[in-house]
């Protein structure tokens, strides 16, 4: 390179007179021989040398058949944040009911006595009376909350469910929700009624003194195996649906069916008397044949409809 364009101080004079440049990489000694720069693309409408980003993927669709595309994921915080939200709400409307429902205890332990009639029930210790008054009042306050309790479980889960999938859960939800409420308030009206069994097995030198806390206790498990026992035709429908078992096998299989309601009767009967047993067997054994009849009708109608969707891709 010719040493006549440095200064003085080594430096390239710029376009103006007075303006001095640094030296770059080309105006070092032994780069005469690089290769000219290539000239950068312009981008421009007309420019076809510049080649086009690739489209963008496609939306996954859903692989069940609902159509609708993903959502955007979140991530693994996001949840556990959304599953406090929905802990912290549960847990405080548990709370604030409980709380209520103590205000009205001794009412509602009046309500539920009164089967026993005029001779009630005794506490034995001096916490009995606050024991079975806190039970109750729990108790009543979870039974009243429950919908709100489950409607937050559902909302929490229902952002990953597909469309199609969305308009199944919907209705077993509501129908959980229903045929349970009605076991417990079947369980309420016939309680008094195996109560009075029950306390007619007492003669005259055999008077019944009941505990508040027993009588609570086999109060409370009566309805709740009551209210279980009624969820019987969601497990058959979705056993059934989902191809597990048969509704033909169901009915086929009644004998050992007997046998099985019997020891579920037995196991929530307050009390191991054979009369009580048999009126428990009859509901149980009627939501069993009507959950099979149901649930084969409905299998039925899937098989003609998978049938008819096949014979039309053959075709």
């Amino acid at each position: 390179m010719n040493d006549d364009w440095l200064g003085s101080d080594g430096l390239m004079p710029g376009p103006d007179a007075g303006t001095v440049l640094p030296p770059g990489p080309r105006d070092q000694i032994g780069f005469d021989d690089l290769p000219p720069a290539p000239p950068r693309p312009v981008l421009g409408a007309g420019d076809d040398s510049v080649p086009p980003l690739p489209p963008l993927p496609p939306p996954a669709a859903d692989p069940a058949g609902g159509g609708e595309p993903e959502r955007a994921q979140m991530g693994l915080l996001d949840h556990l944040e959304e599953l406090r939200k929905v802990l912290f709400q549960s847990l405080t409307a548990m709370g604030l009911s409980a709380i209520l429902c103590w205000f009205k205890a001794g009412q509602i332990l009046d309500i539920l006595i009164r089967p026993l009639g005029a001779q009630g029930a005794y506490f034995m210790s001096p916490s009995g009376a606050f024991m079975a008054r806190l039970k109750v009042a729990c108790a009543v306050g979870l039974f009243v909350v429950a919908p709100f309790v489950l409607y937050r479980i559902y909302g929490f889960v229902l952002p990953g469910l597909y469309r199609k999938e969305r308009r199944v859960a919907t209705p077993v939800l509501v129908s959980t929700v229903l045929l349970f409420y009605t076991g417990v308030a079947l369980a309420y009206w016939g309680f008094p009624f195996i109560l009075r069994v029950m306390m007619n097995m007492g003669t005259d030198s055999m008077k019944p003194m009941i505990e508040v806390g027993s009588y609570l206790s086999s109060f409370m498990q009566f309805v709740l195996c009551c209210g279980l026992v009624f969820e019987l035709p969601m497990v058959i429908l979705a056993l059934c649906a989902a191809g597990i078992v048969r509704p033909q096998w169901l009915l086929a299989k009644w004998r050992y069916v007997l046998v099985v309601v019997a020891v579920v009767a037995a196991a929530i009967t307050p009390d191991a008397n054979v009369i009580n047993q048999m009126i428990m067997m009859v509901p149980i054994l009627v939501l069993y044949l009507g959950s099979a009849i149901v649930a084969l009708v409905v299998v039925r109608k899937k098989d003609r409809r998978a049938a008819a969707a096949q014979a039309a891709e053959g075709d």
